[in-house]
C-alpha cells in the first residue's frame, strides 16, 4: 500500500478514535474463577486494518506506534472502568512504548486515575513487538511501574529466543506460555516437557504462569496436571466487548474434575549419548579480529548467538551477540572501539567441554554452571581442538528426544510403558490425592504354554493379552503398562473398572482356545514335561487379577501400592482359572 495513504488511514483511526475493545477471560485454576481479563483491540470493521496485526504493523511503518497504543490504552482502560469489574486487567505494552516515560504518549498514573483506576487493578503485558536494544534501562523501567504497585506479565513465552532472557532480566509476575505449545499437547511429548520445564523454572523463581490458548479438554487435563496456574482460551470465553460475569457450569465441572490425566513420563537418558551429537560447526575467529568486523558478523546472521575465538585451533574464548550488540549500538561505542581487536570483549572462560562427555554429565554442568552459559552456549572440543559450538537450545532438545524414545518403547514386546512409567503415574495420583484402583494382571499356566511351544506363541499371546487389556483401560484417564513376562499393571480411575476386569476375564476364556494346538483343545490342555522327567497336565490358560482399591491416605508411594497388588494377585490364585480377588480393606497395607 501507499505510505501516504496507510499513514491517512492511521491517523483517521487515531482522530476518529475507531477502535473496538474486547475482553478475554483468565481463569484461575484452582480456584475454578475468573482472576482476570486480557484487554484486546481491533481496528476498523471490514477494513483491513480491522486485524490488531496489521493495525500496529500499519502503525509502526508511518511512525505512530506510540500514539496507537496510547490509544488503544484509553479505550481499553475506559470500558474498564466503566464496567466496575472487579477482576485484574492485563494490558499490552511493548517495550518501546513502555520506556517512553517522558513522552505524552506514555503509560502513566495519571492516565488511570481521571477514569477511576488504580494500578493494582493493572497487569502491564510486555510484549514482543520490537527488538529490545537495551535490556538495563528496560528493567529499570519497570522497576518503576512495580514501585508504583502494577504487576508484570510476559507475553508469548516461547514464541522467540529473545524472550527467555527478558524472562531471566525483569522477572515478571506472570509468564503467558506461548499458545503452539499448548496447542495438541496432550498428544505432543515435546510440548509436554517444554512446558513441564517452564512451570518449574516460574516455581523456582517466584512466578505464575498462564497457558494460552486453551481449546479442548484434553489441553486443560494436561497443563492442570502440569500444575499450571492460570488458563486462557477459546474453552473458557473468546474475546467479546463485554466482560464475562462467571463460568459456565461445564467449564466448571471441567475444572472441579479431580481425574489424573494420563501421560508419558520420561525416562532415564540414555547414558551412551554425548556431545558430539549436539555438534554444530561454527566458524571461528582469531584474535586479530576487530569488534567492527564480529558486529558486522552478527547482523549479517540473525541466529548467531555466540562466536567462538581461537589460537592455533585452541579455543580461548566466546563473543556474546548479546554483549556485543548491547556494547556497539550505543552512541560513539563503534567509533571507540569498532578498531580494536575482539577479545577486548570476549568471555576469555567459556564453557569447553570434550565432545565424548555424556549429556548426563552435561546436563549436570549446566545445572551448577552460570546462566550465561545456556544463553550462550558452548565449545566443544576434541582433545584440546576446536571442532564447533554447541548451544542449550540443542541440550534440551536433545534430552526430550532421548526422554521420548525411552518412554515409548519402555517394553519392545508390547510397546506398553515399563515400571519407570508405571511408577510415576502411580505417585502423581498419589500426590493429587486422586482416589483410584490399581490392579495387577497374570497369566496362569503360561511357563508350561511357553515351553510346549515355544517363545514366539508365547511372544504372541503375550502381545494378545496387552492388546487386550489395552481395550480394557479404553477410558482416557486409565494406564495400564507391561512391567514384564507375563505381569500387567492396570491403574483404573473409571467407576466400572470391576465390569471391565470380568469382561476381559470373560475373554480369556473364549479366545485362550485359538492359541492351543487342535490336539490338545480336545483334551483341555496340554502336558508338559518337567525338570525331573515328571509328566504335568496344564489346563487352559488363565488370568488372575488382584485389585487395591487406593486411598492416597493410606499410601505414601509407589512401592507401597506395588507391595499391595502383589498380595492381591497371589490371593487370586489361589483359585482355580480366571479369577478376580478385590482387596477391599479400609488399610490395604
Amino acid at each position: 500500500m501507499n505510505p501516504a495513504i496507510l499513514e491517512s488511514e492511521v491517523t483517521t483511526i487515531l482522530q476518529s478514535k475507531n477502535l473496538t475493545a474486547l475482553f478475554q477471560p483468565i481463569i484461575d485454576i484452582n480456584r475454578s474463577v475468573i482472576y482476570g481479563h486480557e484487554a484486546l483491540i481491533r481496528g476498523p470493521v471490514g477494513t483491513k486494518l480491522h486485524s490488531p496485526i496489521d493495525l500496529f504493523e500499519a502503525s509502526h511503518l508511518v511512525g505512530l506506534t506510540p500514539e496507537m497504543e496510547f490509544l488503544s490504552r484509553e479505550v481499553v482502560l475506559s470500558q474498564y472502568a466503566k464496567s466496575k469489574n472487579l477482576n485484574k486487567l492485563f494490558v499490552n505494552i511493548s517495550p518501546l512504548c513502555l520506556q517512553l516515560t517522558e513522552s505524552q504518549y506514555a503509560f502513566s498514573i495519571s492516565q488511570l486515575e481521571h477514569i477511576g483506576l488504580r494500578p493494582r487493578d493493572i497487569v502491564i503485558e510486555i510484549t514482543e513487538g520490537t527488538s529490545i536494544k537495551d535490556y538495563r534501562v528496560l528493567k529499570n523501567v519497570i522497576s518503576r511501574y512495580r514501585e508504583m504497585g502494577f504487576s508484570i506479565a510476559l507475553d508469548d513465552l516461547g514464541e522467540g529466543f529473545s524472550s527467555l532472557r527478558l524472562w531471566s532480566e525483569i522477572s515478571p509476575d506472570f509468564v503467558k506460555i506461548d499458545k503452539h505449545f499448548i496447542s495438541n499437547i496432550h498428544n505432543d511429548l515435546v510440548k509436554l516437557e517444554f512446558v513441564r520445564a517452564i512451570q518449574k523454572i516460574a516455581i523456582e523463581s517466584g512466578g505464575l504462569t498462564i497457558a494460552e490458548g486453551v481449546e479442548t479438554r484434553d489441553e486443560l487435563a494436561v497443563v492442570k496436571d502440569l500444575k499450571v496456574n492460570f488458563a486462557q482460551g477459546y474453552l473458557f470465553g473468546r474475546p467479546l466487548p463485554q466482560f464475562l460475569g462467571s463460568l459456565a457450569d461445564d467449564v466448571k465441572a471441567l475444572l472441579n474434575k479431580s481425574s489424573i490425566s494420563v501421560f508419558p513420563d520420561s525416562a532415564s537418558m540414555t547414558k551412551q549419548s554425548t556431545v558430539a551429537n549436539l555438534v554444530s560447526y561454527q566458524p571461528a575467529v582469531t584474535a586479530d579480529m576487530t569488534n567492527e568486523e564480529v558486529y558486522a558478523m552478527f547482523q549479517a546472521e540473525p541466529r548467531l548467538y555466540s562466536i567462538p575465538v581461537v589460537a592455533e585451533k585452541m579455543p580461548i574464548g566466546l563473543i556474546s551477540r548479546f554483549d556485543t550488540i548491547d556494547r556497539l549500538a550505543k552512541l560513539y561505542q563503534k567509533e571507540l572501539h569498532g578498531k580494536k581487536p575482539c577479545t577486548q570483549f570476549m568471555n576469555d572462560a567459556p564453557l569447553i567441554v570434550q565432545k565424548t562427555m555424556t549429556i548426563n554429565a552435561l546436563s549436570e554442568l549446566f545445572l551448577n554452571a552460570d546462566p550465561q552459559y545456556l544463553l550462550n552456549g558452548f565449545i566443544v572440543v576434541d582433545e584440546d581442538e576446536y571442532i564447533g559450538t554447541g548451544s542449550g537450545h540443542g541440550l534440551l532438545r536433545e534430552i526430550t528426544n532421548l526422554q521420548i524414545n525411552a518412554a515409548r518403547y519402555a517394553n519392545p514386546l508390547t510397546s506398553l510403558p515399563g515400571n519407570v512409567p508405571i511408577n510415576t503415574h502411580i505417585d502423581r495420583l498419589l500426590e493429587n490425592a486422586q482416589p483410584f484402583v490399581a490392579c495387577y494382571c497374570d497369566l496362569d499356566n503360561f511357563k508350561p504354554f511357553n515351553d510346549a511351544y515355544g517363545y514366539r506363541r508365547g511372544d504372541e499371546l503375550i502381545q494378545f493379552v496387552g492388546h487386550l487389556l489395552s481395550n480394557v483401560a479404553i477410558d482416557k484417564n486409565d494406564f495400564i503398562g507391561h512391567v514384564g513376562g507375563d505381569d500387567f499393571i492396570l491403574l483404573f480411575q473409571s467407576k466400572n473398572w470391576e465390569q471391565l476386569c470380568l469382561s476381559a476375564l470373560d475373554t480369556i476364556t473364549k479366545v485362550i482356545p485359538d492359541f492351543y494346538d487342535k490336539n490338545d483343545v480336545e483334551k483341555g490342555g496340554i502336558k508338559v514335561e518337567d525338570r525331573l522327567g515328571n509328566v504335568n497336565f496344564y489346563p487352559f490358560g488363565s488370568m488372575s487379577i488382584g485389585a487395591v482399591k487406593v486411598l492416597p491416605a493410606l499410601f505414601k508411594s509407589h512401592h507401597e501400592v506395588a507391595g499391595a497388588m502383589g498380595r492381591a494377585k497371589k490371593e487370586a490364585k489361589k483359585t482355580q482359572g480366571n479369577s478376580l480377588f478385590i482387596d477391599r480393606r479400609s488399610c490395604s497395607h
